[in-house]
């Protein structure tokens, strides 16, 4: 006989918009048809997210991340390698990690992966120690992120393409120095990538070859070029063929170490994480989720 799954759900009220609170009456409703027991904590930021989880574990509980990517990843940083299993509704903007792993981006129709979902082990990031879910960035990406989080949670996934176009407007370039399996990078350019998953910024898939299961992050330095060839070339990142441009490098290794020119924030799964110089790398089956089988 299946064991009956006892989850907690950490819901964040200010996700998505307030999609979260909206619903939750109708995600409880659900997964008591599908016989999954279940209560519910509020949480007030990611440190709170992260305690919630520790909570659960303690009790016996799967601590289901219902919220964006950001408290996704706190709820995932928790439990890492405490023989921990975690699930993720999708409750915010982007949802990426959602779209990465397959689980579906209609919170009701993920209740079924909680349910009847299995348990798989997956790669998380680490930036200067702490760690994260989906991908590590900065540089161009620090501005955008910045501005995409001030900007108003009614623009929905839109959000993104205003950061983007909001630090384009002030952006000043800047040279990185970055190295990764041995190999040495120096260069002025936009970004400096470091990609546990293959998507970010509600749909744009930055590292399209970029695995959860492989130990090794995808390094993604994009290089000086023009505002217009840069603007001109953006629409690429939502299929991933930006790749192939000649001022985008890509590589792969279990840590890369970046510093630049000028100061950047390190942002991962939409929250400043840490600062220049970083050291990220690859935690391999630090968790595990319930995937869709």
């Amino acid at each position: 006989m299946r064991r009956v799954r006892r989850v907690l759900l950490i819901a964040n009220p200010t996700s998505g918009g307030g999609k979260v609170p909206r619903l939750l009456p109708q995600v409880r409703e659900r997964l008591s048809a599908l016989g999954v027991e279940h209560r519910t904590e509020t949480t007030r930021d990611l440190a709170h997210a992260r305690e919630l989880t520790l909570e659960a574990l303690a009790l016996g509980e799967i601590p289901v991340a219902f919220s964006g990517d950001g408290v996704a990843g706190a709820v995932a940083g928790a439990a890492a390698y405490r023989d921990a299993v975690i699930g993720v509704l999708p409750g915010g903007s982007g949802n990426d990690f959602c779209r990465h792993a397959g689980i579906p981006g209609d919170a009701l129709a993920a209740c079924e992966t909680l349910a009847r979902g299995e348990p798989r082990p997956i790669d998380l990031g680490e930036a200067n120690g702490v760690p994260f879910l989906g991908i590590a960035s900065l540089g161009f990406d620090s501005e955008a992120n910045a501005a995409a989080n001030a900007a108003p949670r009614a623009l929905g996934r839109a959000i993104y393409v205003y950061g983007a176009l909001s630090a384009l407007a002030r952006w000043r370039p800047a040279s990185f120095e970055v190295e990764a399996d041995g190999e040495r990078l120096a260069f002025e350019g936009w970004s400096v990538i470091c990609a546990n998953t293959s998507v970010y910024g509600g749909g744009m898939f930055v590292a399209p070859d970029a695995r959860i299961d492989d130990g090794l992050l995808d390094l993604v330095a994009i290089r000086k070029t023009g505002r217009a060839r840069f603007l001109a070339s953006f629409p690429k990142v939502f299929k991933g063929e930006h790749v192939r441009l000649e001022h985008v490098t890509v590589r792969r290794a279990p840590e890369i170490r970046v510093s630049a020119s000028r100061p950047f924030t390190v942002f991962a799964d939409g929250d400043p994480i840490a600062d220049l110089p970083v050291v990220v790398r690859a935690l391999p089956a630090a968790v595990r989720v319930l995937l869709p089988g």
